[in-house]
């Protein structure tokens, strides 16, 4: 008979161990194969687009918890979490088009974006104000990685003067001889930051979804298409700029919108598809970047529209992987939020603070860092509005978008059980799953409607294992002790019940019965 422990303070989270028995008979038991390494982790992030803009400008004590929120490591008097712990922030470097106001043919305030450059050809170093002013929040608060983007080249390099590439086909907006003009407003940017603000992009890249067919279909947003061919000669052009400033920025490439693009052609023609093999296999003579300075054999792509069905979430990251591994090149997932294809949790119409979202997002963190080896992973906008975009909503209460209330919700911290505890460096360890008769279950570590388990070891040599459980009904597991010995291991939990964000729910040994929630995610961390 199990003699249970119940922590009646602590709700639902309660260990149990199986009397005389080594291994308890539980629903599954994770081991971690410390011996069989993964990839190294980097960053956990998400972009200041386009609300920063904004709201770093609202009242400072607003700033400050939001900055707290997204930033913070730190916990408070009790051991819970203050915030997510982001290491790394996305900067949207603006093309111009809210100088130009209406004529931009971006209808909302939101969208447009500050221009550094001014049409005479100097710059003006007090645009951008709100999101600098979050650049240095995070920094004060730890973070030291920063990755600036760009949707646009600014809007007097471009072909139709406008940051979208309204009436355009699929060719880069960007006038032909404007390509020496554009790197070395990029090369100015990166510069011009670091001299006035103390914040260096330690990456930048140059195209967002330059693949991605809503850059030439309307004016909604600051966009701009590419080819591949257009991509590696601005890159190589950046890389010559770089090297004669003595800059070691990374350039990274390309942002694919749509992980299919990045190594087949996908809603697209090969101009901008075969991504991988364009700039990382050695046959592709006209677009190879594989041995220009300052760029890293390092692939960026966006996991929209490859969410659903639950087949595709695994097989298209498996065929990512495969041609990632064949031409010798990493991966980064730098962009996702809720599209419409995700019918599951019903679009992306409508803010929302539960954990169905919450659950949702985090099966996709699971499958993209397991299934396609990304070693970092990055959500779309820190702020949105009434739509699934943000990880904080904001209720806007001035005419001019300068003060509010902002809102936090459980995909905010659902990412915190990944971003707060996976430190920079840590390598992810494979995990093996056993069922109660101790037989292996093939690829039992992700059950892609009950419990999904990653595993990892910080630089520090502290274990981190996250578990999220899909399912409506409780479920239990163990862990055991065969390769991390009778570790003590610290609760995390967060669920749809309130306060129940990162909250510290108790401590377990190794080899001992965890229970987990329905519809529920903790992280375990070893002492």
């Amino acid at each position: 008979m199990k003699s249970k422990v119940f922590l009646a303070s602590l709700g639902f989270f309660y260990m149990s161990m199986a009397g005389g028995c080594s291994q308890p008979a539980t629903d599954v038991s994770y081991q971690l194969e410390t011996d069989r390494p993964c990839q190294t982790m980097t960053y956990f992030g998400a972009s200041d687009a386009w609300s920063m803009q904004f709201i770093g400008l609202w009242p400072e004590e607003k700033q400050n918890q939001i900055a707290d929120w997204l930033f913070s490591t730190e916990n408070d008097a009790n051991g819970q979490p203050k915030g997510i712990g982001l290491s790394l922030w996305r900067f949207n470097v603006g093309a111009g088009s809210a100088e130009q106001g209406d004529d931009s043919q971006i209808a909302s305030p939101w969208m447009r974006a500050e221009c550094f450059l001014q049409p005479d050809g100097t710059y003006n170093w007090s645009k951008q104000q709100g999101q600098r002013n979050f650049l240095k929040l995070a920094k004060e608060r730890g973070v030291d990685k920063f990755l600036a983007f760009l949707n646009s080249p600014p809007v007097y390099y471009t072909q139709n003067g406008l940051a979208t590439n309204t009436g355009r086909g699929g060719t880069a907006n960007l006038k032909p001889d404007c390509y020496e003009k554009y790197v070395r407003f990029l090369a100015d940017v990166v510069q011009g930051v670091e001299q006035h603000d103390g914040i260096k992009f330690n990456y930048i890249c140059p195209f967002n979804e330059p693949d991605g067919h809503w850059n030439w279909v309307g004016p909604k947003q600051e966009g701009c298409p590419a080819t591949n061919r257009e991509i590696a000669r601005t890159v190589r052009l950046l890389s010559r700029e770089f090297v004669n400033r003595n800059m070691d920025t990374q350039i990274l490439v390309s942002e694919s919108s749509d992980y299919r693009c990045m190594f087949r052609t996908h809603e697209t023609d090969w101009q901008r598809g075969y991504q991988i093999q364009a700039f990382f296999c050695p046959d592709s003579v006209d677009t190879y970047l594989g041995d220009t300075p300052n760029v890293p054999r390092l692939m960026l792509g966006h996991s929209y529209w490859t969410t659903t069905p639950l087949s595709e979430l695994r097989n298209i990251r498996s065929q990512l992987r495969d041609t990632l591994d064949k031409h010798d090149v990493d991966f980064w997932q730098t962009e996702t939020c809720i599209m419409g294809n995700d019918e599951e949790i019903g679009g992306g119409n409508g803010f929302d603070r539960t954990m169905k979202t919450a659950l949702y997002v985090a099966r996709i963190i699971h499958h993209d860092i397991v299934y396609a080896g990304a070693k970092s992973w990055q959500w779309w906008r820190a702020i949105g509005g009434d739509y699934k975009d943000g990880l904080i909503r904001e209720y806007t209460t001035d005419d001019n978008f300068l003060d509010g209330r902002v809102e936090d919700s459980k995909l905010m911290w659902a990412l915190g059980n990944y971003s707060r505890f996976i430190r920079p460096g840590a390598v992810r360890l494979s995990v093996s799953a056993f069922d109660q008769t101790n037989a292996f279950i093939p690829d039992g570590d992700t059950d892609q409607q009950g419990l999904m388990c990653s595993a990892y070891k910080n630089v520090d040599g502290t274990y981190v294992i996250v578990v999220i459980n899909y399912a409506n009904e409780e479920k239990e597991f163990s862990i055991h002790k065969e390769k991390v010995g009778n570790a003590q291991w610290q609760v995390y939990r967060t669920s749809d019940k309130e306060g129940e964000n990162l909250l510290p729910v108790g401590k377990v040994k190794s080899g001992k019965i965890v229970h987990i929630p329905a519809r529920s995610i903790i992280t375990l961390q070893s002492n």
